[in-house]
């Protein structure tokens, strides 16, 4: 405990027993650091009201959440006694694993309050504590749903990519590739006032500019070995811009366009053919991208398919991934996976919010 007044952190050993009162085994305490006082003042001032907005961002989040799933509980009202508890990811707003420490936006509490079951979040956290990458996370799902006698990959194209390696005769492997859709989107959004490139309509009038391309993959970050996971924090308009900044050019919107799908087929297509697999099922929205799939195949030169010839639309294939975890986690069953994560051991994913 350290309260509000931020002078000291106590701990209390206490032993609780079926009958009677808890009884105090052992206290400590320690003053908490005088830079770690100001540094937590600080952010209680007006120039820190980033923290107000991000807990309102949590609790809109929530109420977004709450409809969603009020819709969802409806048709399945017959089924209501046999809701254990809702798994939910939260919204991702840093993730700094070599700093110790991932944030998702989600209020728990008031979540489970509104929709009146248990809720099961923060699934990210216990893995990075026990110094692991905290993503991906769905290799193991994607193992225990989808591995067969051949070697084969699961690619997740949300906004950033991430590939898990099913090899039959060995544990899966997985990492986060790069970048998916999140630049895609970002600049057509810009250049258009779209929220991303339907179908890689715009991309596919455009061509690859290939000095900038190789700029692009130059990023340290394709080099690195797994186990590896990135987010907006490393990939983002401002580091794509610092790559065009550097080529001392104007170059087409269009044509960074081309050369953004190009970079995310790259990749993708790079760690198949590095794992080995002899076939790429693709999930998330960049399953919806027609041309970017195109260009997957010519780089894979294997056949790739959707998770929707495996009877999960590639829409839907997270969300059941994180219910498995919510599942895991009831049942007090380890979840993450070290070779992937590259935490010491293998951890129970997960917190609770009881409803009651």
């Amino acid at each position: 405990m350290s309260g509000t007044s931020l002078d000291a952190i106590d701990a209390a050993w206490v032993e609780f027993s079926a009958s009677g009162k808890p009884k105090l085994l052992d206290f400590e305490s320690s003053p908490i650091s005088a830079a770690l006082r100001t540094d937590l003042m600080a952010l209680q001032t007006a120039a820190y009201n980033d923290l107000h907005v991000a807990q309102g961002l949590a609790l809109r989040h929530a109420d977004e959440t709450v409809s969603v799933l009020d819709r969802l509980i409806e048709r399945q009202r017959c089924r209501l006694s046999m809701l254990r508890a809702v798994a939910v990811h939260g919204q991702t707003v840093r993730h700094q694993p070599k700093r110790g420490y991932t944030i998702q936006l989600l209020a728990g509490a008031y979540l489970a309050e509104k929709i009146g079951f248990d809720v099961i979040g923060d699934f990210r956290s216990a893995d990075i504590a026990c110094g692991g990458e905290g993503a991906p996370l769905v290799p193991a799902f994607h193992q225990a749903i989808f591995a067969a006698d051949v070697p084969q990959a699961v690619v997740n194209l949300g906004g950033i990519a991430n590939i898990s390696l099913l090899m039959p005769d060995q544990g899966p492997q997985g990492y986060d590739t790069g970048p998916g859709n999140l630049l895609m989107d970002a600049w057509i959004d810009r250049h258009l006032a779209q929220p991303f490139d339907e179908g890689g309509g715009w991309a596919r009038q455009g061509s690859i500019h290939e000095a900038l391309l190789q700029r692009l993959k130059n990023d340290p970050y394709f080099a690195l070995p797994p186990p590896k996971s990135t987010g907006r924090d490393w990939f983002n308009l401002s580091w794509l811009e610092s790559k065009m900044h550097d080529l001392g050019e104007t170059i087409q919107a269009v044509d960074v366009q081309r050369t953004l799908l190009e970079l995310t087929a790259w990749s993708v297509a790079k760690a198949a053919v590095n794992g080995q697999a002899l076939k790429l099922w693709v999930c998330g929205g960049g399953a919806n991208n027609g041309f970017l799939l195109e260009v997957l195949r010519r780089h894979f030169g294997m056949p790739i398919a959707t998770t929707q010839d495996l009877d999960i639309h590639p829409q839907q294939v997270e969300a059941c991934a994180f219910a498995w975890l919510g599942y895991c986690f009831i049942k007090r069953q380890a979840a993450s996976l070290p070779a992937v994560t590259g935490a010491r051991k293998a951890k129970v994913l997960g917190a609770l919010w009881p409803a009651s």
